[in-house]
């Protein structure tokens, strides 16, 4: 099953609603504003699955970030070899962790906005986990009973920012910096594994398949979650593979007038043209 969020600017009682895809329709799953607001609910895949309000086409529908309003975002660093590689480090024997708020995530097609303050923007393709179920020191055995789904997300990066301290937080959770979409793909349509590219201007510049993590979607729940509660609409952001601007010779970053996809086969495709700050 695929959800999605869609934008209704016309509609007066929501600006967007919850929607199931079917093919090239989009139906309405009535009583939820978005998907986040849908997975608060236990019931959410009956729901969802028995849903038969207005339909609307899939082509060019208004997508919001699949989960607008997560509770909490936590993105893991050196989680693919090649990546680690690139960037001089050692495979970590933990994971490295740290947050993005809402107000960086943006929908699936929406402009990315080049920071005045910034010309080192860099992308990382990532796949994301949704979770689906509360849940604290879940085991990993468990951990996939804690997830929705899962979406493609690009971890937009201002470098400059990033590398001014060993913490990274003021590089990683710019105001709309994060396309996030475009469906949350359920469990039993998808599991780690598929090919992820990112590529600019149709340059490939990152491509690995998902199964490459040093720590499994299934760990990261676990490990995550013995240090706080996991909620429904939750996102982890898995980490990004090697090919990143930043460790190329020269550095590459992106420039105004660049469209920046990423892409996970059997979740779909971010497509985000890249513009100046107003």
């Amino acid at each position: 099953m695929r959800l999605l969020t869609l934008r209704l600017p016309a509609r007066e009682t929501t600006e967007t609603v919850a929607v199931r895809q079917d093919g090239g329709t989009l139906t309405e799953i009535d009583g939820f504003a978005d998907v986040g607001a849908l997975l608060q609910d236990p019931a959410w895949a009956e729901k969802a699955q028995a849903a038969s309000g207005a339909t609307h086409p899939l082509d060019g529908a208004d997508l919001a970030a699949v989960v607008p309003s997560p509770g909490k975002i936590i993105c893991v660093g050196h989680n693919y070899r090649n990546h680690i590689k690139e960037m001089g480090r050692d495979v970590p024997e933990y994971p490295t962790l740290f947050a993005k708020y809402a107000e960086s995530l943006i929908g699936p097609h929406d402009d990315l906005a080049l920071p005045q303050e910034s010309d080192t923007v860099d992308w990382e393709a990532e796949l994301a986990v949704i979770i689906g179920k509360k849940g604290r020191r879940i085991s990993e055995a468990d951990a996939k009973d804690h997830i929705a789904g899962y979406a493609v997300l690009n971890d937009v990066s201002m470098r400059d920012y990033q590398f001014r301290t060993v913490q990274w937080l003021q590089g990683k959770t710019w105001e709309k910096s994060t396309p996030f979409g475009p469906a949350l793909v359920t469990t039993d349509e998808f599991s780690a594994g598929p090919l992820m590219t990112s590529a600019v201007d149709g340059e490939t510049m990152q491509q690995t398949p998902t199964s490459d993590l040093v720590f499994t979607p299934e760990f990261l729940v676990s490990y995550i979650s013995t240090i706080i509660t996991l909620n429904p609409g939750d996102v982890i952001a898995t980490g990004t593979p090697g090919g990143v601007g930043h460790a190329q010779d020269p550095k590459r970053y992106l420039q105004e007038g660049q469209l920046l996809l990423t892409t996970i086969e059997g979740l779909g495709q971010l497509s985000n043209r890249v513009i100046k700050e107003a």
